[in-house]
C-alpha cells in the first residue's frame, strides 16, 4: 500500500508542530508529525491539525514543514569515464 501511495504522488511529510501548554500557555512545547502526504495541499496534514484544533487542548502556535520524495527517478553518478567498445 505504501508503494502504491507514494506513485500516486504522496511523499514522506514531516512537519514540527509548536503548541502552548494548556497549563503554561507561556511555553511551547513541540510535536514531531510524519506521515504520507500530497504536496503543496497537504490533506493529510489538514486533517490532522483539524483534530488537533478541535479535540487537544494546546493551542497550536505555528507549523513547519517538510517533504522528500521517495520513490525517485533512477541516477547513476560516478567520478570515473566509460568507454564503450
Amino acid at each position: 500500500m505504501m508503494m502504491s501511495r507514494q506513485l500516486e504522488g504522496y511523499r514522506l511529510t514531516t512537519a514540527e508542530i509548536l503548541y502552548h501548554l494548556p497549563d503554561h500557555p507561556g511555553v511551547l512545547q513541540s510535536y514531531v508529525w510524519q506521515d504520507l502526504d500530497i504536496a503543496p495541499r497537504y490533506p493529510v496534514l489538514h486533517r490532522f491539525l483539524d483534530f488537533w484544533s478541535r479535540q487537544i487542548e494546546g493551542r497550536l502556535h505555528s507549523v513547519r514543514v517538510g517533504t522528500a520524495a521517495l520513490i525517485t527517478p533512477g541516477e547513476m553518478r560516478s567520478p570515473h569515464m566509460f568507454q564503450l567498445h
